[in-house]
């Protein structure tokens, strides 16, 4: 079965960039352009994995990923948090909230896809190390 995740990004060039990246890897792609719309999709489509942007508008990701941990019938979708914020702090904040891994922006788009991999168990493609 697919694994479908969640881009939840206000940045219209890392939305489309993830969503094209993600996609040729075989993932389904959802969209969210804010924490509330995120939210919104969580419930819908129950996506295996959220790449969530920690500074959107409505609710910050701080916020989405809190209310994902807090409902024990999502406990199972993985949270990538991803910020241009890459203190300590944020760091330690995003994941003390539930997230599962933090990146930093900008970032390499071959480590995010093999770190979602790993967090989803999807087996390297061949040719990837």
């Amino acid at each position: 079965m697919t694994k479908k995740i969640l881009i939840a990004d206000d940045e219209p060039n890392i939305v489309t960039a993830l969503e094209f990246l993600l996609q040729r890897s075989g993932y389904e792609v959802l969209l969210a352009s804010d924490g509330a719309a995120a939210l919104q999709q969580v419930e819908r489509h129950l996506p295996d994995l959220v790449l969530l942007d920690v500074m959107m508008s409505v609710k910050s990701g701080y916020e989405v990923c809190q209310r994902v941990r807090e409902r024990a019938d999502w406990q199972q979708i993985k949270i990538i948090m991803l910020s241009a914020k890459g203190r300590e702090a944020e760091v330690n904040k995003g994941l003390s909230l539930g997230a599962d891994h933090y990146v930093t922006k900008p970032f390499s788009n071959k480590d995010l896809v093999a770190k979602i991999d790993e967090l989803l168990g999807v087996a390297a493609k061949p040719g990837e190390t």
